[in-house]
């Protein structure tokens, strides 16, 4: 976060402007043209059956689609000397040295031929006169008609830009991004060699981007192919994009961002440098000069551009999440459960049970920790939570809902692959979100302090009711919107719709949130400690402690912003998490592209005649390639290069994607990068993950390491059941 001071100076002032103001009106304009696109088809087909049932005439033969346009007056002459007519034609034929060929017409076929003319020409102006009288019984016509095409018009336009969009959306946020120092790393920087190694990495990599797409951008003009204008102007974009993100870096360089501690050294140092920094560097550093390819970096670029309409709606996805920030629906849902007083590991294993369903509706892992991750954490570590496994339960809670409808990254997978469908992967993604989750419970009571606890439910049943009333309207606002896209739109809630509505409905409930009254801010119990960030016991012991800060909590007043600045905050988080993630999943394509130029899979053996050695091999990949990749340009690597050659060896591609979708997981929490785990602390912030350290210093092995060791626990036996039972089944001939 900037402070006060940055903000009134230099770059500093600009980073604010920008971020705050001009990134955030952009991509919010961005995101609402993009809802249009989504929603355009659905809108103009109602439309378009709404006309025809207000100005269609079945009597007459009307249609409403003959009278989109201003009917033209026809030109032909309804009256024509057909004699003279036939004489001319017949001359013509007798002059043509060509007739002879085809067959010379007869004098009476000439005849008819222009009588059918005469007969066509005679039902144009019937038609026209028709229509004129229509108009003239209904002029509403006109104004319905200019409202419809003008929609239309608008839907077009959006339907044939979305790359457009996408890379505008992209410049907007990226930089945005890398003023703010928003890119996802191992750690944050915070000491000034820390900045100077993180600006000096960026520097690199953003300088060889710039000369790719430089050197990509000529290689087009040379090919003597026209370049469309679209196609030039995003060329234009990407090299303006990473063009200002190096004179930001150098910037950087030359005046440093304020260090905020002392000391640091040189290995840290390198571990602040962004996952898309290093990217960048060994993918530029190797198609430039080992390959002979410097162009390499921006033509896989391009795949961005051509998967523009999966990398918006991820984009409306992350809006979603963001919105759901601005929401109480976490804090209230999670009220019907506090009343239980359950144990940790109980409540989580809820919590996550219930986290599965927006994980999936957010469309990937990553923007759900993200957008829910810090109340997920306060809850688990509230109820009674060790601050390691609240970390560990933040970093899962964005991986077991990934296998359910409507999640986009199944949706990519089908539309890559056409050996499955979106139906049969939700079908047997239900048996492994099944798995994972009884994994997480059992494992959880095993190395639970308290295996078990409970309220009585004559206390707390009531209790649990009176909290479900506030969340009642929520779901009353959910079923509405859906029935009004079931039955208005004729549109149901689907994998390809869900990231149009998603973001609808959530509007919706930012904005009844912010206009409900609620209820008087709660004193605070006991008396908050600010050395000890908790609170202290009440003397009484009346009620449980909670261990927030009063400046967090859902309740407190200062969290009740108006409408107008919850969707500010929400689009000015989404512009830094859009800079981030698209930024790193743009560079995965490129690292993928890159293991596919040096034929990485032509190293995979041949000759293998186990089935068993196969998927063995294939768990090893996937899990490496989710420890280096995001799930998106993991998915587009593996569908290239990977899936043809399991399916040769005879993995079913069910069996295939199950083992690729649990081992990206695994990846996602296994270190050195451990993504989910990097998305985690974004979302808690470096001083809560210090104090979770902090705090088990004295403790054994697990303990000072829960937050990697459980997930691990959890995803490794996941990974082995889901990548053998199949095979033992199909082995012994226990199904075909």
């Amino acid at each position: 976060m900037q402070n006060d001071q940055e903000k009134k100076s230099g770059l500093g002032l600009l980073s604010y402007i920008w971020t705050e103001w001009i990134a955030a009106f952009v991509v919010l304009i961005l995101l609402l043209m993009t809802l249009i696109i989504g929603t355009g088809e659905m809108i103009h087909g109602q439309l378009l059956r709404m006309g025809e049932r207000l100005y269609g005439d079945p009597n007459t033969g009307m249609q409403y689609s003959f009278l989109r346009a201003e009917p033209a007056k026809p030109t032909c002459d309804t009256n024509p000397n057909i004699d003279a007519q036939v004489q001319e034609q017949m001359k013509i034929n007798a002059a043509d040295e060509f007739a002879s060929m085809f067959g010379v017409a007869s004098e009476s076929d000439v005849r008819s031929s222009l009588l059918a003319a005469k007969q066509q020409c005679v039902e144009k102006y019937q038609f026209y006169d028709k229509a004129i009288a229509h108009i003239e019984a209904n002029p509403s016509v006109r104004t319905y008609r200019t409202i419809e095409t003008s929609f239309f018009g608008i839907f077009k336009f959006g339907s044939e830009n979305r790359a457009l969009f996408l890379v505008i959306m992209v410049l907007f946020a990226a930089i945005s991004a890398t003023l703010k120092s928003h890119h996802i790393g191992l750690r944050s920087p915070a000491t000034k060699i820390d900045f100077r190694v993180y600006n000096i990495a960026m520097l690199l990599g953003n300088g060889l981007l710039t000369s790719s797409v430089i050197s990509q951008f000529k290689s087009v003009l040379n090919s003597g192919v026209p370049v469309a204008p679209e196609m030039q102007m995003i060329y234009w974009l990407w090299m303006t994009l990473f063009g200002t993100l190096t004179l930001i870096s150098l910037f950087h360089i030359v005046k440093s961002q304020p260090p905020t501690r002392e000391g640091g050294n040189l290995g840290l140092a390198f571990l602040s440098v962004p996952l898309y920094a290093y990217m960048a560097i060994i993918t530029g550093v190797s198609f430039t000069f080992f390959m002979n390819y410097p162009m390499g970096q921006g033509i896989y670029l391009g795949q961005l551009v051509e998967f523009s309409n999966i990398f918006l709606n991820l984009a409306l996805f992350i809006w979603a999440g963001m919105l759901l920030k601005q929401t109480r629906i976490v804090d209230l849902f999670l009220n019907i459960l506090r009343p239980w007083n359950l144990a940790p590991e109980t409540l989580t294993w809820l919590i996550l049970i219930a986290a599965a369903l927006p994980t999936a509706y957010t469309g990937a892992s990553g923007i759900f920790v993200i957008a829910a991750g810090a109340i997920i954490y306060k809850e688990v570590w509230n109820a009674g939570g060790r601050r390691q496994y609240a970390l560990a339960a933040t970093a899962l809670s964005g991986s077991l809902g990934v296998v359910l409808r409507p999640c986009l990254l199944i949706v990519v997978i089908a539309s890559l692959n056409k050996e499955v469908t979106t139906d049969m992967l939700y079908k047997y993604g239900m048996y492994v979100f099944l798995l994972t989750s009884t994994l997480f419970l059992l494992i959880s009571l095993f190395v639970a302090e308290q295996k078990f606890r409970i309220a009585p439910p004559k206390i707390a049943l009531p209790k649990s009711l009176r909290a479900f009333v506030p969340v009642a309207p929520y779901i009353v606002i959910f079923i509405l919107i859906w029935l009004f896209y079931k039955h208005a739109l004729s549109t149901d809630l689907n994998e390809f719709t869900a990231p149009v509505m998603m973001p609808v409905i959530l509007l919706v409930m930012v904005l009844f949130d912010k206009l409900r009254k609620e209820p008087a801010p709660l004193a605070p119990v006991g008396h908050w400690d600010s050395t000890l960030n908790t609170y202290t016991a009440p003397s009484d012991g009346s009620q449980p402690v909670p261990q927030v800060n009063p400046s967090d909590d859902p309740r407190n007043p200062e969290r009740r912003i108006p409408f107008g600045k919850a969707l500010h905050t929400s689009t000015t988080e989404t512009v830094g998490h859009i800079g981030a993630l698209v930024i790193l999943m743009a560079l995965s394509v490129s690292v993928g592209g890159f293991l596919e130029h040096i034929e990485l899979m032509e190293a995979f053996p041949k000759d293998i005649g186990s089935l068993a050695l196969v998927i063995t091999l294939l768990v090893i990949l996937m899990v490496g390639v989710g420890m280096i990749m995001d799930p998106f340009g993991a998915v587009i690597l593996i569908s290239a290069t990977v899936a043809p050659v399991a399916y040769q060896y005879g993995v079913d591609p069910i069996h295939f994607w199950a083992i690729a979708l649990i081992g990206f997981e695994l990846g996602y929490v296994t270190p050195p990068v451990a993504l989910n785990h990097l998305l985690a602390r974004q979302a808690v912030g470096d001083d809560e993950v210090a104090a979770a350290d902090a705090e088990v210093k004295h403790l054994s092995l697990y303990y000072r390491y829960e937050r990697w060791f459980l997930p691990l626990l959890v995803m490794i036996p996941a990974m082995l059941l889901i990548a053998y039972v199949p095979y033992f089944f199909k082995l012994f001939g226990w199904y075909q």
